[in-house]
This record gives C-alpha cells, structure tokens and sequence, in this order.
C-alpha cells in the first residue's frame, strides 16, 4: 500500500512521505552545519582574528539586498541546497554500489525498510497463503512461504503423473503474490489454455514451473531460478520435494486417498496422513522455522493444504519448539466436505492434534460476517465460521477477533486487513515479552466490554 501511494505522488514529494527514515538524519545535518558554522565564528572572533562570518554575511545581505526578508530566502535557499546535494550524493553512492539493480533512491529506501522486516514463516497452501502473503509483502521482504505439495488434481495432478514433476499449483500462486510485478505476472502465470492437444486445462504458470524443472533438473531449483526471474520480495519453499500422496481417515474408520477426492467423502475427517508415511523435510525449511520470527499457519484448507505440511518429517516439531511467535489464521468460511460445521476452536484443535503438538499460541478469527454472499455461500452448504473464542482459550490458545473480510466474487481474507492483524499480533506479542510486568489479561482478548483488535 505504502509503495502504492509513493508512486501516486510527484517524484520531489515523495522524500516527504513518513517512515523512510530520510528526514530525520536531513535535519541532522543541517543542525550539524548551523553548529559547525557557529562554533567555527565562535573560534575567529576569540582568537582576535577579525573575521565574524555572522556579522558578514548581514552586513552582504544588507549592502546588497536592503529588504530584510531576503535574509529568510538565503536560508530557504541554503536549506534546498543542502536537500539537494545529500540527494544527489546519495543516489551517486546507491549508483555506485547498484543495490539491487535500483537507481530509484526512494524505491531502494523502501527495499531497504522491508529488509528490517520481521522474519515471517508463512505455512500452507492455496489461494489463503497466497492471500496472506500479498498482506504481508508490504510490510517485510523476509518472508519465506512453505507449500503443500500434495495437490493431485486439475493441471497439477496432471503434470505429476505425465512428468513426475512435483505439484507445481499452490507454489505457482505463492511465485505469483510475491512478485514484483504482480499485476502482469497474474495475468501470465494463471492463463489456462482452453484448447490445443495436451495443453487444454494447463496454466503457463504450471507449464513454466515444470520446464524450469526440467532444465534445473530439480524442483527446488526450478522455484528458485522462476524466484530471481520474477524479482519476487522473500521466497517460496516446497515442504518437501518427496512424491506424497495425502489420505484422511474418516469419523466411520474408512481411509479416502488422494487429495482431490478427500472432499468428497461426505463423513468428517477425523485425521490425514501420508501413504507413504515419511517425508523428508527440505533443509531451508527447517532452518527457516529456527531463525523465524513469526510463524503463521493459513489461512486455507484446513486438511489439504494447511496439516499436510505439519505431516513432513520434523516440521510440527520445529515449530512446536521454536521461540517464534506462532499464529494461526482461522478460515472465515467452512468448506463442504472438509470443515462443515466446524467452529473456530474446531479448526484449532484438529490442527494441533494432526500435528501432534501445540504449535500455535495465537489463533486470528474472523467475527465480521458476510452480508452480500452469504445466501450465495449458504446454497453451496458454506456457512461463516463460528467465532467460539471461550473454547479457543481453553486450548491455551489466545484468540484475536477481527473484521477482516472482502467481499467480490468471492468471500476470503482482504489481504491489506489481514497483513495488519497478523503485524500487529507479532508486534504486541514481541513487545509483552520484552516486557518484565505481566499485563492483568493477554491482548486480543474481550471481556464483556471488550474492544475490537
């Protein structure tokens, strides 16, 4: 948003805009040359040399420029001076140095400040980790997002039985949010061709995905040179690069396998697993986890796209004992087949027990219905998701209630509210542990009278 609005504004005001950090250190040196300039007169005068720059430089103004109020056009005019030569030094350093290929000195400042960022893991999959990172993006370039790569269904599934190569989908839509032209590379990386001998139902995203793959010769690396094509801010990490398949276990004992037919069950899940049950984990996932931040889960498929990350070898592990602050962002709809009828504290507890620890500390919840599709949701047997925030606490988790929703074609997380919320949580909870006074009651939290988050 903030890169929206600077480039919204004539170029010679964007240096005005807040949070660059540029104009506190302009007036810094501008104090630094009136003091300079003071104690250099100071100097003169009491060694007897004669000289009181001070008194010469009014004596000039009033020989030459009798009106007095051309003192006050010197010193704005010493003022632009000084503005524009900090300028230009700085932008022939940022030259000099080519930092990221910027000669843009406000768009590399605002590099710069997403750099301080906090470290964000982001775990899931889907359209809702897409979602989530398009929030974020704006607030920190340190984002890592860990995809599910079970999917095998539609083009993904596709391209995994004809090429073996790994489900490229929800990494594609990760590559897509991140970039840095998101607008073109949208429009590119979802075409779906309609027609054509074996390309019919292909995004080119997926095709790219999977020619890069098989010029890398590995999936990993294929994310990893489409990452630096795109110029995308953080980076996007498979869960594992093993061939997994997912399968749920139903309320009723019987197994469902594969991920595409999971919902079509019709029972509730009671757990997912893989067949087979090991998944190596890649290495930069688990380092990622430790050096974190933050860690946040969803929002998306609970079971498909969200557990089936938690279910590689080490990962719930790593981020049950990570000093991370961990959140878990609730879905605002349930989903037929997967989630009906589940509440926000059901969400919860059958992720923690699929992961088989409690890896969340923070549980985001949406309590903002939907007004103009809800009917349209509720004819395809999706309701908002219940806001039980007494249970959630009962699970040692502290819920934070929201209103954070978009609704267009579709009811889902508006990605600007969502980043904030997740922000301000890490934010909150980072400053109440540098704290030694432990506050009467956890933020996030309401009473009878509570406020809103």
């Amino acid at each position: 948003m903030m890169q929206r609005r600077l480039q919204k504004l004539p170029p010679a005001l964007r240096w005005a805009y807040p949070g660059l950090g540029v104009k506190r250190w302009l007036i810094v040196v501008i104090i630094g040359i009136l003091l300079l300039v003071n104690g250099v007169d100071r100097y003169l005068v009491a060694e007897g040399a004669g000289i009181n720059a001070n008194e010469w430089v009014d004596s000039f103004v009033s020989d030459y420029f009798p009106p007095a109020y051309l003192s006050w056009i010197f010193a704005l005019l010493g003022i632009a001076l000084i503005f524009f030569g900090i300028r230009q030094w700085l932008m022939a350093i940022l030259r000099a140095s080519a930092s990221g290929g910027k000669e843009n000195i406000i768009d590399t400042l605002m590099e710069m400040r997403l750099q301080q960022g906090y470290k964000v893991v982001a775990v899931g999959g889907g359209t809702g980790l897409s979602t989530l990172l398009r929030g974020l993006k704006r607030k920190t370039s340190n984002l890592t997002a860990v995809v599910t790569v079970s999917d095998d269904g539609g083009s993904s599934g596709r391209l995994q039985k004809e090429l073996g190569v790994l489900p490229p989908g929800d990494v594609r839509n990760c590559l897509v949010a991140l970039a840095d032209d998101e607008a073109m590379v949208t429009d590119l990386f979802k075409y779906r061709f309609s027609e054509g001998e074996g390309l019919s139902g292909h995004s080119f995203g997926n095709l790219f995905l999977a020619a890069m793959s098989g010029i890398t010769g590995n999936f990993d690396r294929a994310i990893k040179e489409s990452s630096r094509v795109l110029n995308i801010k953080g980076r996007v990490l498979p869960s594992t690069l093993g061939i997994v398949r997912l399968c749920a276990r139903l309320e009723d004992g019987s197994v469902v396998e594969g991920e595409s037919n999971i919902s079509k069950s019709g029972q509730r899940i009671k757990e997912v697993f893989f067949d087979p049950p090991y998944a190596a984990p890649l290495a930069e996932v688990i380092a990622a986890i430790a050096e974190a931040d933050a860690i946040v889960l969803g929002p998306g498929s609970l079971f498909t796209s969200i557990v089936p990350n938690l279910l590689v070898d080490r990962i719930a592990h790593a981020i049950a004992t990570s000093p991370a602050v961990k959140i878990y962002v609730c879905n605002v709809m349930t989903q037929p087949g997967e989630t009906d009828g589940m509440t926000a504290s059901d969400h919860v507890k059958a992720l923690m027990e699929n992961a088989g620890a409690k890896i969340c500390d923070y549980a985001i919840v949406n309590d903002e219905p939907p007004s103009k599709l809800r009917e349209a949701y509720a004819k395809e047997g999706q309701i908002p998701v219940t806001a039980d925030v007494d249970r959630i606490r009962e699970l040692a988790v502290t819920p934070v209630r929201a209103q954070m929703i978009s609704e267009t074609v579709n009811v889902r997380h508006d990605p600007e509210k969502l980043g904030e919320q997740v922000l301000g949580v890490i934010d909150r909870a980072v400053a109440h542990r540098a704290s030694y006074v432990k506050p009467a009651q956890p933020f996030g939290l309401r009473t009878s009278g509570e406020a809103k988050v």
